[in-house]
């Protein structure tokens, strides 16, 4: 998953924090939900404008971010 496609990060929306491209849904709301035990069908019918590619993007977009962290502690 190319999570640049669908993940940006604007600083005149949401102060600069990683959203959804086209909504001001940010990542990590995203992965939040998916924390406290919420079903990717639970947060499609509470976020109509998201679709599973935009969840995956979120978690992707997580898995980057680690690993970068990793790499520059390593």
């Amino acid at each position: 998953m190319n999570w640049q496609e669908r993940i940006a990060l604007d600083p005149t929306v949401r102060s600069g924090k990683p959203c959804i491209k086209g909504t001001r849904i940010i990542v990590y709301d995203v992965l939040e939900y998916l924390a406290g035990g919420m079903s990717e069908d639970q947060i499609l019918a509470d976020f109509p404008d998201l679709t599973s590619d935009d969840i995956r993007a979120c978690l992707a977009f997580a898995a980057a971010r680690e690993r970068r962290v990793s790499n520059s502690v390593a």
